[in-house]
């Protein structure tokens, strides 16, 4: 079906809704083109082409709510469907808060927003399968890399049809690339694994094969003959993906399900300073080429942006329709989760960060969970770098990192100049004044 004829079955799915008993609905349509490849030493391990079309609906009646989705988009599947659903929904247990947004004016220009690519329509299967082949290729024609665990290319072209009895309609399309490598180094029992993957939502701002390459092969041959260090309390410096990573685990704290349900250390605390004045997080769903950027989330609301916490002081949760009713706020357009997340960069190169650590870890990796939103308590595997008088000076293994995200919060020091927006959510360098080290 074309836009217009998917966006119109969408509006006439709500309008039939409507007309048999329900008192609010929303209908959208999800569609998408993918194409994956998968290489390992050269050769294809795993090629996958395909096409996905998915209707999921939601009903309302006098505060009863119930879900229902479909494939199958025939009229009378679809509506078999929401009759269904409607008598569902009369049986399940009443909720004053449910329902669906109100309808906000939609004022981004889609076009703006930088987050479809036609170049990516047009770039044959075999130019993917190359660009795989030739990522692992150079990675292994370093001698120190011991193994691939296979080179890997994949787009998607994805496109939302949404409609609602609020009198919101609308849709979007948006493209996505990526390229990825993982590789092993080291000997005997002594084994490395780390990789490296780059996406886009464009093809033009994609990183290369040998960029990639470049990149995986530094990642995984630092680590070799990495040891322990002594248990002990010291500065760390967390790379950009790690902050990342800890920037996901903040999200959980301010996610508006987890704060109203009182599974999050941060509930309460709007208006607090419960970080570094140099702590400043933004989710920006309306950043041009990000690849979290959408027009609108998955109720319809606007996405915007919002200043989660600025100069330490928490100023805002992130949250769908639901849940800001529960909190008596408004709709922050997270009901897709996190779109741009990001803390913002500071003045201080990687190198002067690395410089100020008399002693510490350089932090490039963790492994397992550990993570409680309720304490904001961190317990991970982890390995890095160790540094000595502000230079590194040998990689290190088989330890574990402990603390709390709140003192961390409070106690990042430095923040780098490194920031790149190339996940949706993203960080520069940060050192940490202090956290535990298990080691020996």
């Amino acid at each position: 079906m074309s836009t217009e004829n998917l966006l119109g079955l969408t509006e006439q799915l709500v309008a039939f809704g409507r007309k048999n008993g329900a008192g609010q609905v929303e209908v959208s349509v999800r569609q998408g083109t993918e194409f994956s490849v998968d290489i390992r030493e050269g050769e294809i391990e795993k090629l996958t082409e395909a096409v996905s079309k998915n209707l999921s609906l939601r009903v309302f009646v006098d505060g009863r709510m119930a879900r229902a989705s479909s494939s199958d988009l025939s009229q009378e599947t679809l509506n078999r469907l929401m009759t269904n659903a409607i008598e569902r929904a009369k049986l399940s247990s009443a909720d004053p808060l449910a329902g669906l947004p109100e309808k906000e004016a939609q004022s981004i220009d889609v076009a703006s927003l930088k987050i479809y690519d036609p170049a990516l329509l047009e770039m044959a299967p075999e130019k993917k399968i190359a660009a795989a082949r030739e990522t692992e290729a150079i990675c292994l024609a370093d001698k120190r890399v011991k193994k691939s665990f296979g080179a890997g290319f994949r787009t998607n072209l994805g496109a939302l049809y949404l409609a609602n009895s609020s009198g919101f309609s609308g849709s979007y399309k948006r493209t996505n690339c990526a390229c990825t490598v993982y590789l092993q180094s080291g000997d005997g029992s002594n084994l490395f694994d780390e990789g490296w993957e780059d996406a886009s939502p464009s093809l033009a701002t994609l990183e290369s094969p040998e960029e990639i390459a470049r990149k995986a092969i530094h990642r995984v041959t630092r680590l070799i003959g990495g040891r322990k260090v002594e248990t002990q309390n010291v500065p760390v410096i967390f790379e950009p993906p790690m902050t990342a990573s800890l920037l996901s685990f903040f999200y959980n704290c301010v996610s508006g399900n987890n704060v109203y349900l009182r599974q999050s250390f941060l509930a309460g605390k709007v208006g607090e300073k419960v970080g570094n004045d140099l702590v400043t997080i933004i989710d920006d769903g309306t950043m041009p080429g990000g690849v979290g950027t959408r027009p609108f989330d998955a109720e319809g609301v606007p996405t915007r942006k919002t200043v989660v916490m600025e100069k330490g002081v928490l100023k805002s949760y992130l949250v769908d329709t639901y849940a800001g009713k529960k909190l008596k706020m408004k709709s922050t357009g997270n009901a897709s989760g996190a779109n741009n997340l990001y803390l913002a960069a500071g003045t201080s190169t990687p190198e002067e960060i690395i410089k100020s650590v008399d002693k510490g870890l350089f932090l490039t990796g963790t492994i397992g969970f550990g993570l409680v939103p309720t304490t904001g308590d961190i317990s991970r595997g982890a390995f890095g770098l160790w540094i000595e008088k502000g230079e590194i000076a040998f990689p290190v293994s088989e330890i574990t990192i402990s603390g709390n995200l709140g003192q961390i919060l409070q106690g990042i020091q430095k923040v780098g100049n490194d920031l790149k927006f190339k996940d949706s959510i993203t960080g520069p360098t940060i050192k940490v004044a202090e956290m535990t080290i298990g080691g020996k």
